[in-house]
Order: structure tokens, then sequence, then C-alpha cells
């Protein structure tokens, strides 16, 4: 009997073992396929005059939007970096914008301009890439209120978008590290 829970341990652990092998080599290729990078020139520029990881900015902007330019959601927030237009209306008044009108948002350089500004304040707020995250996602009202109890992300969906910002920017990482300096 032992012997027997010994070979099945053991199977279960190379079978994991080989799992792991195989999600960490997924070849260039196939990353490249499955994370595309559009608006290189503008991610890499707002990466660099923002301070922020290029990697991790492709991979919000992946999972907001697929790079798509003309996304919207049921909440009514718009573009590559999903911004609400209120959000968007007193990141353009704090930074210098005049006339703002949500169709700016449809404009990939306006809408990672803005989000890039909105997610370097928010990491320099919160200190954690998870927290400004989560602060992107669930709002700074929620992860305030979560800090103050000692609780961690309480909402569900928020742990998921967090998960997969930062999964993201593992892949960025590995399939464009000499197109975002990340190798």
């Amino acid at each position: 009997m032992r012997r027997a829970l010994l070979v099945l341990l053991v199977g279960a652990v190379a079978i994991a073992a080989a799992a792991a092998y195989v999600v960490r080599t997924e070849p260039t290729w196939y990353l490249r396929v499955r994370y595309p990078l559009r608006y290189e020139a503008i991610v890499t520029a707002h990466a660099r005059n923002y301070r922020l990881d290029p990697a991790l900015l492709a991979a919000v902007i992946y999972t907001e939007s697929r790079f798509d330019a003309d996304a919207e959601s049921g909440a009514g927030a718009v573009g590559l970096m999903q911004l609400l237009p209120d959000t968007a209306k007193g990141i353009a008044l704090r930074t210098g914008g005049r006339g703002f009108t949500v169709a700016d948002l449809y404009d990939p350089e306006i809408n990672v301009r803005y989000g890039s500004w909105y997610l370097r304040n928010l990491l320099d707020r919160y200190g954690t890439v998870r927290l400004a995250l989560a602060a992107y996602h669930a709002g700074q009202g929620n992860v305030d209120r979560w800090r103050r109890r000692g609780a961690g992300i309480r909402f569900p969906e928020t742990r998921a978008y967090v998960d997969a910002v930062v999964s993201a920017r593992a892949k960025y990482r590995r399939a464009y590290a000499d197109e975002l300096g990340s190798g």
C-alpha cells in the first residue's frame, strides 16, 4: 500500500513538473500570437515618460481591451486602457489639457498617455503593483477601505484581474524583450 502511494505521489510530482515546464517554455512565436503588441511606439514612449515597466503597461492594455482602441465597456470605460470619461477628464485637467471630450479617449496616444499617468500615480500612492492594479480595476476608494480594514483584495473579479495582468506582464517580458527593453 505504501509503495503504491509512493508511486502515485512520484507520478503526480512528475506530471506537475512536466506541466510547469511546458507552461514556462511556451515558444516566443506562440506568445506573440497569443499576446499581441500594438501601438509599440506609444507604449514604450509613455512607459519611459511615466517610469513604468513597458511590459506592465502592455499587459494592462491587453487585459483591458486586447489592444482595441475602439473598445467600450458596459460601465462606460473607453479605449485601449478602458478609462472612465470622468477619470480621464480629471487627468486631462491635472496634466494641463483643455477642452477634453470623450472622443479623445479613442485616440491611442491620448488614451495611453492618460492611462500611464493614472497608473504611475496609483503605483506611487500604493507602492505595489498588485495594489495599484486593484485600484485601477476596483477604484481607489475600495482599495483604501480594504487597507484600513487590514484586508486583501476583497472582490474576486479584481483578484482575477490583478492575476491576469501580472501573468500577462511576464508573457510580454518574454515575448517582447527586445521591443520593450525587458531583456
